[in-house]
C-alpha cells in the first residue's frame, strides 16, 4: 500500500469514528420536537467530502452503520444513509474543482447547494415514514409541513450549512498539513 493510500485509509477511519462519536456524546444538541440537531454531526462527512469521493462514501457508510449499531430508530439510520448522496455529489464536484473551497462566493454557493441536496434527501427519506404512521406522535401533532418540511427539510439545510462552516475551518489546516507531507 502506498503512503497516500494508507493516509487516506487511516484518515477515513478516523473520520468515521468521529462521525459516530459526535452524535452519541455531543453535549450541543438542539431539540425542536420532533426533530433534533447535533452540532458538528456532519463535520466528519464534510471533511471526507473535501478529501475524495471514496473517503466521502466510506465515512457516510461507516457513520450510518454506527447509527444502526448504536440502536437509533430506523428513520434516523435512514436519514444517515442518505448522507451518501450529498457527500458523493459534493466530493465529485470538488474532485473536478477543488479551488471552489478557496473562493468565498463559489464556496458559499457550493455549500448552499450541497446543504439543499442534503435537506431534500432527508425530507424524502422521512416522508414515507410519516405517511406510513411510523414516527413518534410529536411528528403528527405538528403536521407534515412543520414537522417534515420545516424541521427536517429546512432545519437540515441550516444545520448542514453550520457544519459545513465548521468542516471548512477544520479542513484549512489539514490541507496545509497534507501539502507539507506531500500527500495532497
Amino acid at each position: 500500500m502506498h503512503r497516500k493510500q494508507l493516509y487516506l485509509l487511516v484518515l477515513s477511519a478516523m473520520l468515521t469514528a468521529i462521525g459516530i462519536i459526535i452524535p452519541l456524546l455531543s453535549p450541543v444538541k438542539i431539540l425542536l420536537e420532533p426533530a433534533s440537531f447535533t452540532l458538528a454531526s456532519h463535520v466528519a462527512i464534510f471533511v471526507a467530502m473535501f478529501v475524495s469521493p471514496l473517503a466521502a462514501v466510506a465515512v457516510s457508510i461507516g457513520t450510518t452503520a454506527g447509527f444502526l449499531l448504536a440502536g437509533f430508530p430506523i428513520v434516523i439510520v435512514m436519514r444517515a444513509a442518505v448522507h451518501i448522496i450529498f457527500a458523493l455529489a459534493g466530493a465529485l464536484v470538488l474532485a473536478k474543482r477543488p479551488q471552489m473551497l478557496d473562493k468565498v462566493w463559489p464556496m458559499l454557493v457550493f455549500a448552499f447547494l450541497i446543504s439543499l441536496l442534503h435537506g431534500i434527501s432527508e425530507l424524502l427519506v422521512v416522508t414515507p415514514f410519516y405517511l406510513g404512521s411510523q414516527l413518534k406522535e410529536a411528528y403528527y401533532a405538528k403536521g407534515y409541513f412543520i414537522a417534515v418540511v420545516l424541521l427536517v427539510g429546512i432545519g437540515t439545510v441550516v444545520h448542514s450549512l453550520v457544519d459545513f462552516a465548521i468542516a471548512r475551518a477544520v479542513w484549512v489546516p489539514l490541507k496545509k498539513l497534507n501539502r507539507s507531507m506531500g500527500i495532497s
